[in-house]
């Protein structure tokens, strides 16, 4: 992988945080109660999350541009730890035996494609 490749993989793991911490807005957003259906998609957190889903998309787009395509999902699925994170820092969500050993399958299957491409084969 060139430095190039590096750097960019790396803005791409933190547009995929972004779009963590968005869903965590969103979240947060469904648990409270408001006065009118109107009211509960247009308020500051719903618009800001969505902003921020946007310019997340926006930043993956870019990177897109020195990031394999292949590479694009594997680092998306760092998303899921996010969120997971996030909701146990945030929303009081526990880590269940279940959540656990998904992220830990996630994590090897990152380091794996990671290695991947840093082992020159032929």
């Amino acid at each position: 992988m060139s430095k190039e490749q590096i750097i960019f993989s790396c803005v791409f793991l933190g547009s995929v945080f972004i779009s963590s911490v968005s869903q965590i807005l969103l979240k947060k957003s469904a648990d409270k109660t408001y006065e009118s259906t109107l009211r509960e998609y247009l308020n500051p957190l719903v618009i800001v999350a969505y902003g921020m889903f946007f310019c997340s998309m926006l930043i993956t787009m870019y990177c897109y541009k020195y990031v394999d395509v292949s590479a694009g999902p594997i680092l998306e699925s760092a998303g899921y730890i996010f969120v997971g994170v996030l909701g146990f820092l945030f929303l009081r969500e526990r880590f269940t035996k279940r959540k656990i050993i998904g992220m830990a399958v996630l994590m090897c299957g990152i380091a794996l494609f990671a290695l991947g491409g840093m082992i020159p084969i032929g």
